[in-house]
């Protein structure tokens, strides 16, 4: 196999182990190099296995249901790494206070669904960095963190 059908494969096990509906933090030392960069415009960024760890807990801690996949055929060159993916949850959880534009409270009910396209780099069979652009607009729209014009 070339490089880069052993990343997209990589890749492929991050989606399914980190970011599905069950996800496995083992997957994180397995896969994650030690300081991985993770950004999305939603979140802080985090950096480290342990804090990349921290996050997902919180984040599925208030939205049990959190799920992504993804919606198109995974683009690779070189050392980088292009997926399209869609995901959302509910937050039953407890108040969550992750989001850059502000928090909610415990048990809102409230549905988010979002898309977004992430590039990760990975070196040595690691991801180094996952970057994505989501539509943070929509999501936080659905939360109601963003009121919509009248």
């Amino acid at each position: 196999m070339s490089k880069e059908d052993d990343n997209k494969a990589i890749v492929g096990r991050w989606f399914a182990d980190f970011w599905s509906k069950t996800c496995n933090l083992g997957i994180v030392d397995e896969l994650a190099a030690p300081d991985m960069l993770l950004q999305y415009s939603l979140h802080e960024p985090r950096r480290g296995r342990d804090d990349i760890k921290a996050f997902m807990t919180d984040f599925r801690t208030a939205f049990p249901d959190l799920n992504f996949w993804g919606v198109a055929d995974l683009i690779a060159e070189g050392d980088y790494v292009v997926a399209r993916w869609e995901g959302g949850g509910t937050h039953t959880g407890p108040a969550f206070d992750d989001f850059l534009i502000g928090g909610l409270p415990a048990n809102t009910g409230r549905k988010m669904r979002f898309t977004g396209t992430t590039v990760l780099k990975l070196e040595d069979g690691k991801i180094v960095e996952e970057i994505g652009l989501d539509d943070g607009v929509a999501a936080l729209t659905q939360l109601g963190l963003i009121k919509t014009a009248a």
